[in-house]
This record gives C-alpha cells, sequence and structure tokens, in this order.
C-alpha cells in the first residue's frame, strides 16, 4: 500500500482546500450558497469537503445559520480565533493579534480594523493563505497549530440535537489539519495540555491591540463575496 505524506509547504490543491474551508467557516449567506458550485470545482472529489458542500446546499439557510451560529459563537471551545486557544483573554492575547496584524503586513497588506473583525480568525488567515501570502500563513497555522487541533476535536466531539457526534463544519478542520505536517512531539504534548487544561481564563480584555497603528497604503486583498469575514484591505 502506498502512504501519503502530508506536505511540508503549501501547494496548489493545499490552496485550493484553504479557499474552500475558508468559505466554509464562515457565516452562511446567499451568497455563500450561490458558490457552492464553483467552491465543488476547486476540491473535486475531496473526501472531506464535498459531504460538507452537499450538508450546505441541502440544507435550509435559516438552519444553517441558526446551527452555525450556536457551534461557534456561543461555545468557546469551537472558536474560530487562533489566539484563543493559546492566550485566552488575557493581556498577552492583545500582543498575539498585533503579531497578526504585521504578518499580514509583510505579505503586503492591511488590516482593516474598521471591518470589526479580529486578524486572527481562522477564516482570515486561510484566505490570506489562499490568495497572497501562503507560507506566512502556514507560519500563522503552525505556530497555533495546538488551537487548530484543538478546535478540531471539539467539533469531531460535537453532539448534536438527535445524539449524534460531529459537527457537519468538522470536515473543514479535517480538511485543513490534512494540509499541514502530521503533530509530533513538542506540538501533540501541547495538544495534550490545551485539551486537559483549557486556554488561560484571565478576563482583562484585548487592551494593546488597538494601539497599535495601522499602515496607510499596501495592496488590496483579492476576496470574494464567499469569504466576507474580516479580509485585510489596503
Amino acid at each position: 500500500m502506498r502512504l501519503r505524506r502530508r506536505p511540508t509547504q503549501p501547494d496548489p490543491e493545499a490552496l485550493r482546500t484553504w479557499a474552500v474551508c475558508s468559505a466554509l467557516l464562515d457565516y452562511p449567506t446567499e451568497e455563500l450558497v450561490a458558490s457552492l458550485d464553483d467552491l465543488a470545482a476547486l476540491v473535486p472529489g475531496h473526501p472531506h469537503l464535498v459531504p460538507l458542500l452537499d450538508h450546505v446546499r441541502r440544507t435550509p439557510l435559516a438552519l444553517l445559520q441558526q446551527d452555525y451560529v450556536a457551534t461557534f459563537d456561543h461555545t468557546r471551545k469551537c472558536a474560530l480565533y487562533l489566539t484563543y486557544f493559546a492566550y485566552g483573554d488575557t493581556r498577552r492575547r492583545g500582543a498575539a493579534l498585533v503579531r497578526f496584524k504585521d504578518a499580514y503586513r509583510r505579505g503586503g497588506v492591511v488590516w482593516d480594523d474598521d471591518l470589526g473583525e479580529l486578524p486572527d480568525h481562522l477564516c482570515a488567515v486561510l484566505q490570506f493563505g489562499a490568495t497572497v501570502d501562503p507560507d506566512i500563513a502556514r507560519s500563522l497555522l503552525l505556530e497555533h497549530r495546538a488551537g487548530v487541533e484543538m478546535l478540531r476535536l471539539a467539533l469531531t466531539g460535537w453532539r448534536n440535537d438527535d445524539d449524534t457526534i460531529g459537527s457537519p463544519w468538522a470536515a473543514a478542520l479535517v480538511a485543513l489539519c490534512d494540509t499541514l505536517p502530521e503533530l509530533a512531539g513538542d506540538e501533540a504534548d501541547a495538544v495534550r495540555r490545551l485539551v486537559e487544561q483549557g486556554p488561560p481564563a484571565e478576563e482583562v480584555g484585548l487592551a494593546g491591540y488597538a494601539a497599535d497603528p495601522a499602515l496607510a497604503s499596501g495592496p488590496a486583498l483579492i476576496s470574494s463575496a464567499t469569504i466576507p469575514v474580516g479580509a485585510p484591505r489596503a
């Protein structure tokens, strides 16, 4: 049997996977539903994303939105904000958010705080990687790999109202993790600690994040209607 090794660098297939995951992990909209055929064309036959695309296609939008809010907005263990898993709501999280903005700048784009979204949102990181700079996005994902895996585990073990196990959105996290190197050593230990202990709980807000001055220029991140979350722009 021939084993498929996980890539050590992003490849075109991984970037297409990131783009589709970014769209599917965003809040469901009519624009998303209208784009499903285009998204499916990016990942034909994908074992995880095709079933998720089919789920989105056959689920009434209002119900899909209700399930999304219940999963991601009301459950901290399913937070889509990568720095939350490492820092919780502590002072250090503000500095971590600034580092995300700095990373976008290195890629030539500027984060727009007026969009009302934080720069560590997983959808934004994946969009940035798929359309602007895959290496920088990959470094952010690997730096917060424990949080990505924690989210995957939380969604995989999600208990639905009918007592079945597994959120439909778990498929996107499994697909994402398949584009990253396998966990080993310290990374695997970090995931185990995060599962056991959870994020830090010091409630002090995000002071320091807003103090970071935005650059006044830079090329826009191309953002389609299917990926509206917090797109960096000039």
